[in-house]
Protein backbone atom coordinates (compact mmCIF):
# COMPACT_ATOMS: atom_id res chain seq x y z
CA UNK A 1 0.00 0.00 0.00
CA UNK A 2 1.41 3.25 0.83
CA UNK A 3 1.96 5.46 3.89
CA UNK A 4 -0.66 7.64 5.79
CA UNK A 5 1.29 11.19 6.89
CA UNK A 6 -0.59 13.10 9.05
CA UNK A 7 0.30 16.96 9.31
CA UNK A 8 -2.62 18.08 11.98
CA UNK A 9 -5.25 15.62 13.98
CA UNK A 10 -8.25 18.02 15.92
CA UNK A 11 -11.25 16.84 17.31
CA UNK A 12 -13.56 19.52 15.64
CA UNK A 13 -14.54 20.33 12.13
CA UNK A 14 -11.73 22.19 10.59
CA UNK A 15 -11.18 25.86 9.57
CA UNK A 16 -12.48 25.42 5.63
CA UNK A 17 -15.67 24.54 6.51
CA UNK A 18 -16.73 27.60 8.63
CA UNK A 19 -18.71 28.98 5.94
CA UNK A 20 -21.42 26.20 6.02
CA UNK A 21 -22.62 27.93 9.18
CA UNK A 22 -23.89 30.93 7.13
CA UNK A 23 -24.27 29.63 3.73
CA UNK A 24 -25.31 25.24 3.55
CA UNK A 25 -28.68 24.24 5.18
CA UNK A 26 -26.62 22.03 7.69
CA UNK A 27 -23.20 23.30 9.30
CA UNK A 28 -20.23 20.96 9.61
CA UNK A 29 -20.78 21.33 13.35
CA UNK A 30 -24.29 19.96 13.24
CA UNK A 31 -23.05 17.19 10.76
CA UNK A 32 -20.19 16.45 13.77
CA UNK A 33 -22.75 16.72 16.71
CA UNK A 34 -25.24 13.82 14.72
CA UNK A 35 -22.42 11.74 14.02
CA UNK A 36 -21.22 11.42 17.75
CA UNK A 37 -24.78 11.20 18.56
CA UNK A 38 -25.66 8.58 15.96
CA UNK A 39 -28.11 10.62 14.61
CA UNK A 40 -28.86 10.22 10.57
CA UNK A 41 -26.51 12.30 8.58
CA UNK A 42 -28.23 14.37 5.72
CA UNK A 43 -26.33 15.63 2.54
CA UNK A 44 -25.39 19.66 2.87
CA UNK A 45 -27.18 21.66 0.10
CA UNK A 46 -24.96 25.29 -0.17
CA UNK A 47 -27.86 27.50 -0.83
CA UNK A 48 -25.11 30.74 -1.24
CA UNK A 49 -22.20 31.76 -2.45
CA UNK A 50 -19.38 32.87 0.43
CA UNK A 51 -16.20 34.00 1.15
CA UNK A 52 -14.75 33.12 4.61
CA UNK A 53 -12.07 35.64 6.12
CA UNK A 54 -9.89 34.79 9.27
CA UNK A 55 -10.08 37.04 11.93
CA UNK A 56 -6.48 37.01 13.45
CA UNK A 57 -5.48 39.16 16.74
CA UNK A 58 -3.61 41.54 14.75
CA UNK A 59 -6.81 43.31 14.69
CA UNK A 60 -6.86 44.26 18.25
CA UNK A 61 -3.49 45.92 18.25
CA UNK A 62 -3.16 48.14 21.01
CA UNK A 63 -6.41 46.85 21.96
CA UNK A 64 -8.27 48.74 19.48
CA UNK A 65 -11.61 47.40 18.78
CA UNK A 66 -12.32 46.81 14.71
CA UNK A 67 -14.71 48.36 12.95
CA UNK A 68 -17.51 46.39 13.29
CA UNK A 69 -20.66 48.77 12.41
CA UNK A 70 -18.85 49.20 9.33
CA UNK A 71 -17.98 45.84 8.34
CA UNK A 72 -21.25 44.86 9.53
CA UNK A 73 -23.00 46.95 7.40
CA UNK A 74 -22.25 45.40 4.18
CA UNK A 75 -24.87 42.79 3.02
CA UNK A 76 -24.12 39.17 3.87
CA UNK A 77 -21.77 40.03 6.15
CA UNK A 78 -21.56 37.19 9.64
CA UNK A 79 -19.47 38.02 12.43
CA UNK A 80 -18.22 34.93 14.69
CA UNK A 81 -15.89 35.60 17.53
CA UNK A 82 -14.92 32.65 19.62
CA UNK A 83 -14.99 34.10 22.98
CA UNK A 84 -11.31 34.40 23.45
CA UNK A 85 -9.91 36.55 26.48
CA UNK A 86 -6.57 37.48 24.95
CA UNK A 87 -6.01 38.63 21.55
CA UNK A 88 -2.12 37.87 20.24
CA UNK A 89 -0.28 38.42 16.99
CA UNK A 90 -1.22 35.56 14.79
CA UNK A 91 -3.94 34.15 16.98
CA UNK A 92 -7.10 33.34 15.61
CA UNK A 93 -10.15 35.38 17.03
CA UNK A 94 -13.01 34.28 14.71
CA UNK A 95 -14.24 35.00 10.94
CA UNK A 96 -16.39 36.77 9.13
CA UNK A 97 -18.52 34.76 6.35
CA UNK A 98 -20.08 37.11 3.13
CA UNK A 99 -22.51 35.70 1.75
CA UNK A 100 -24.00 36.61 -1.61
CA UNK A 101 -26.00 35.36 -4.65
CA UNK A 102 -23.37 34.72 -6.81
CA UNK A 103 -19.05 33.82 -5.78
CA UNK A 104 -17.99 37.00 -7.85
CA UNK A 105 -20.50 39.30 -5.59
CA UNK A 106 -19.12 37.48 -2.49
CA UNK A 107 -15.40 38.15 -3.17
CA UNK A 108 -16.40 41.85 -3.88
CA UNK A 109 -18.29 42.27 -0.53
CA UNK A 110 -15.15 40.53 1.50
CA UNK A 111 -12.96 42.34 -0.38
CA UNK A 112 -14.44 45.53 1.09
CA UNK A 113 -14.92 43.82 4.53
CA UNK A 114 -11.18 43.33 4.18
CA UNK A 115 -9.70 46.64 3.28
CA UNK A 116 -12.26 48.25 6.31
CA UNK A 117 -10.26 45.34 8.57
CA UNK A 118 -7.27 46.40 7.22
CA UNK A 119 -6.69 42.84 6.46
CA UNK A 120 -4.45 42.06 3.14
CA UNK A 121 -6.75 41.35 -0.27
CA UNK A 122 -6.67 37.77 -1.26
Amino acid sequence: LGDLVVNEMAPRPHNSGHYTLDACDVSQFELQVRTLAGLPLTQPRQHSAAVMLNLLGDLWVDNATPPWDKVLALPGTHLHLYGKLKASKGRKMGHLTVTASSPAQAKAIALQAAALLGIEAF
